[in-house]
Formats: structure tokens, C-alpha cells, sequence
């Protein structure tokens, strides 16, 4: 601690002085607060007016008496306190500063409301996750340079003027595919923060596929064990254990994100079965599978043996994750007869609600019959086919919930160009406008707009290995993805968007976050 402290000293000497604490000349700062035009997602209603707020060396942080309030504010306190160089203490007592307040209003469960002036700065919200969203927006109101992880030349300024802001979607989504590759714990959580900064309230976890099985299950440890061993291109794979698990829960949750985990079946379950050959129809267990066709591989709808591993897993999957909902996968089981595709689901969905949980399936479960109050996640393209978008809009019209990740709208492994060194591009090539230029009520003809819980943004790991990778195919096109699912449609416009994502980028340089500068982005100049 006394060593941090003389570094913390040192750092504030070297900024009086005019000196990075790298000993770089330091990057002049705007003495102009961040408008509020330029927060990412906009927000519902926004006043811009009066003076600024300026934090410094005597600010606090006041919260009310909850330990929810303090537990934001403690967060809050632990991204501005490396950059500014200030103590920032938590306390509920006091006056100005930064007070954030939980209060009963019409906020609902994420909204907030964020007052600014000379005096202070008041985020008030009806539950923590309100208020968690509403220091999001405060970050993108003071400079890029808040992100940094060294003591920052000022001001730090945060314009004045009123915010409120509800989502129009509860469901705010982005899975990541650990099983193609496995990415370790850290990994997961580094993607946590950065679809945290966006409002992004869902993190779905694929965590089975052909090529890898990624959590431990004790009651068949060769899943992870064995399936886990491997990766596409015959890499060593890796699993998460349950307490590794417990871990990405915990920290997922820290930052407002309830975890969705998914098991894929009947298809997509090579990795499976070659751990267990009773699961197979012949008996058989197949060789490991480290490549990337799909289509190939089912359980055995027809054996007995199936439904108690499937008990067996989703049991103790469930008894891990606190959030609502269990996604069973479902799509490209081509080796698998339409009957037995629907005796399977009709055998699996009961499972699933007897843990306790709620079915999402991708948009094949439509196919069979979607349990009550099941989602669909619906990934065609703009040209599927009418009979296959008219099945979704009639599960739609029925109850069944739409969860929308359309492939060649937002399928984040999708290239940009045919030059990107990355991704796919089986649906398309799919550039910043296309991801951003769409609205998700009006996207399946015949849904009900009341049947669109939300969009969700997939990120398939066929190629990808590395953190950074994943940045550079999620940004920039993942914040336009969690604006489609936070703000009103009302506030949807290509030409003010491409002006706002532009803004971001210092701000991405400043996390150290990879990105692709699209040409037809505005980007600052270096």
C-alpha cells in the first residue's frame, strides 16, 4: 500500500508539472464538457443546460444507506479514482458531489434519471441496476481519459442539464461461443466490462457445441474432461470448473448482467458424444471433432439414457445460475427426424422447467412446441424464407417470446469486408451501417411488436482465439446493437449515430480496446 501510495504521489507531482506519469508529454484536455449527443446508447430524453459539474480533489461519492447503492458507488469510486488521482470516498453523508439515490419513480427496473450542475451530480433510479446504467452514461459524459488506468491531466467536467432514460427492450443481449475456442475466465470478464459500458444486460454463454464441452458436470465427468480437451484446429480446449462458473456468474452480476448459459441439443453435441458412447444410437462414441462443418451430429432422441443426461446436466447448470432462463440450443440438428426432434423438445422443455428455469432455444424450437413462456432466438436472414418467418411470427402470435439476432444484421463473427482477416461470411458481409440500420419491431413480418423481448448480438468463435480479436469484430459494431435494444425508435438515425460511434473511439483507445475503423465512420483524426 505504501509503495502505491508514493507512485499515486509521484503521479500527481509529474501532471502539476505537466508530465504524463509515463513521462510523455500529456494529451491536452477538452475544457468543454462531452455532450450530451454523445452518449452511446442515446438516451430517452435528454436537457441539455446550466453550468457543469467539475470533480475534484474534494469530491465524494454519497450514496444512500443500501448496500446496493454503496456497492455502485464503490465500483464508481474505482474507475475515476486511477485517472484523476483522487480519493473519492464512499459515504452517505454530506452534500454535492456525486450522490447516487435509489428512489421510487418511473424508472422501472434499469431507468435512471441523471441531474447535473455546478452543485453535484444526482443519479436517482428505482433499483440498483438503474443505477449501475446511469454511471455508464456518466463515464461517457466525462473525458475519454476517465478510463485510463494512470493519474490524467483535467478537468474533469460533467455538462449540465437533465437525463431520463428507460430501455425500450428488457432483453440487451450478447452471447459468446467459448466452445469453438475456449476463452478463460479473464477473458469472459474483460468482454463483461465492455458490454457493461453499453447497458448490454444479458450474457449468453455457449458453452457446448461439436467442438467442446466447457463445464463441469460431476455426475459425467467425461464431458469436460474429455470433451473439453480440444478446440477448433485441435488446440487444448479447456473447461470451466463450477467454481470458475460461480465466478463469471459473480462478476457478470457485479455489473448488472444476469448470465444465460447454453447447452445445444439435439445437434451440435459431437463433443458429447464421443464421451460417452451410450449416447450415441449405435453405441459408438466418434472421434473428437476440431473442425467447423455443422449438421453432422445428434443425441439419441430414442434412448432412454438421453433424458437422464439431460436431467443431469441441466440439474446441476441450474443449480448454478441464478438468473431466470436456461437456453437449449436447438438449431442445425440436421441429423435429427423431425419426429424425433419434437419428442425430443416435448421430453427436454419439462426438464427445464422442473430446475426452475425458462426455455430459450434458438428459433428451430418453433418447429416443435415451444414450452409456455419460452423464447425463440430468432438468427435467419432478411431472405429466409417466407414459411420459415411466418412459423417464428406464428409462435409470435401464440406467446411464444422473440428474442432477434438476425445473422446478417448482427452475428458479430460476420467480416465487414471481404478483406477482413477475420470472421465468417456464410450470411453476408456486414458493415456498421447494416448492423445499426434496422428497427427490431417491424424486422418479422407478422409479429407482434409486443412479442419482441429485445435483440441479441452473437459472437461464434470459429476463428477467433485472442481478446483482442473479439474486440475487433465486436466494436464497433456491438454498441449499435445495444442502442438498438436501449433506446427509443424514435432516436434511430444513421447520421447521428455513425457522429456519436465516432466520439467513442478515444474512448476505446483509452481501455486499450481493438477495433475496426470502418470507413464509413467519421473517426476523429490521430
Amino acid at each position: 500500500m505504501r509503495h502505491r501510495t508514493l507512485r499515486l504521489l509521484g503521479s500527481l507531482v509529474l501532471v502539476a508539472l505537466g508530465v504524463s506519469a509515463t513521462g510523455a508529454a500529456p494529451t491536452p484536455r477538452p475544457t468543454t464538457p462531452t455532450p450530451f449527443d454523445h452518449v452511446v446508447p442515446a438516451p430517452a430524453h435528454a436537457t441539455p443546460g446550466g453550468q457543469p459539474y467539475r470533480i475534484t480533489r474534494g469530491t465524494h461519492i454519497r450514496v444512500d444507506g443500501s448496500g446496493e447503492a454503496r456497492r455502485v458507488g464503490e465500483y464508481l469510486a474505482g474507475l475515476l479514482r486511477p485517472s484523476t488521482g483522487y480519493r473519492l470516498p464512499v459515504t452517505d453523508r454530506g452534500a454535492g458531489g456525486i450522490r447516487l439515490r435509489l428512489h421510487q419513480g418511473p424508472f422501472g427496473a434499469e431507468g435512471y434519471r441523471l441531474d447535473s450542475g455546478p452543485a453535484g451530480v444526482t443519479i436517482t433510479a428505482a433499483a440498483p441496476a438503474g443505477l449501475f446504467h446511469g454511471v455508464q452514461t456518466l463515464r461517457q459524459l466525462l473525458p475519454a481519459a476517465v478510463e485510463r488506468d494512470s493519474v490524467q491531466p483535467g478537468p474533469w467536467l460533467v455538462a449540465g442539464g437533465t437525463l431520463e432514460d428507460t430501455p425500450r427492450y428488457g432483453w440487451r443481449g450478447a452471447m459468446l461461443d467459448v466452445s469453438r475456442h475456449f476463452f478463460t475466465v479473464e477473458q469472459v470478464k474483460r468482454y463483461i466490462d465492455q458490454l457493461a459500458l453499453y447497458k448490454i444486460n444479458k450474457l449468453h454463454l455457449h458453452l457446448s457445441d461439436d467442438q467442446g464441452w466447457r463445464i463441469a458436470i460431476e455426475s459425467w465427468p467425461r464431458l469436460a474432461a474429455y470433451g473439453g480437451s480440444t478446440q477448433v484446429g485441435g488446440g487444448p480446449g479447456g473447461h470451466y470448473t463450477k467454481a470458475d462458473y460461480k465466478e463469471i456468474v459473480r462478476y457478470a452480476s457485479s455489473r448488472y448482467l444476469e448470465v444465460v448459459p447454453e447447452i445445444d441439443m439435439p445437434g451440435h453435441t459431437n463433443a458429447a458424444l464421443a464421451s460417452y458412447a451410450d449416447l450415441n444410437c449405435d453405441g459408438v462414441a466418434p472421434p473428437l471433432y476440431t473442425g467447423t462443418a455443422v449438421g453432422f451430429s445428434s443425441l439419441c432422441a430414442g434412448k432412454e439414457i438421453t433424458y437422464d443426461f439431460v436431467d443431469d446436466v441441466i440439474r446441476e447448470l441450474a443449480a448454478l445460475t441464478p438468473g431466470r432462463y436456461l437456453h437449449i440450443g436447438g438449431d442445425e440438428a440436421h441429423s435429427t427426424s423431425h419426429e424425433d426432434y419434437v419428442a425430443f423438445m416435448d421430453r427436454v422443455q419439462p426438464i427445464v422447467a422442473r430446475y426452475g428455469k425458462t426455455v430459450v432455444g434458438w428459433h428451430q424450437l418453433t418447429g416443435a412446441t415451444p414450452a409456455k413462456g419460452a423464447l425463440a432466438q430468432y438468427w435467419g436472414l432478411d431472405g429466409t424464407g417466407a414459411a420459415e418467418k411466418e412459423r417464428v411470427a406464428a409462435a409470435a402470435r401464440n406467446g411464444t417470446g422473440i428474442v432477434l439476432s438476425p445473422a446478417d444484421r448482427i452475428y458479430l463473427d460476420m467480416k465487414y469486408t471481404a478483406d477482413t482477416p477475420l470472421g465468417l461470411s456464410w450470411a453476408g458481409l456486414v458493415e456498421v451501417r447494416r448492423s445499426y440500420d434496422w428497427d427490431p419491431a417491424a424486422y418479422l413480418p407478422g409479429a407482434p411488436a409486443s412479442a419482441i423481448r429485445g435483440v441479441e448480438a452473437p459472437l461464434w468463435s470459429e476463428t477467433l482465439t485472442r481478446s483482442d480479436e473479439i474486440e475487433y469484430m465486436a466494436f464497433p459494431r456491438l454498441p449499435g446493437v445495444a442502442e438498438l435494444g436501449w433506446s427509443p425508435a424514435s432516436t434511430h438515425d444513421w447520421d447521428a449515430y455513425k457522429v456519436r460511434l465516432a466520439a467513442q473511439a478515444e474512448r476505446w483507445e483509452a481501455l486499450g480496446i481493438d477495433f475496426y475503423r470502418s470507413p464509413q465512420v467519421p473517426w476523429p483524426s490521430a
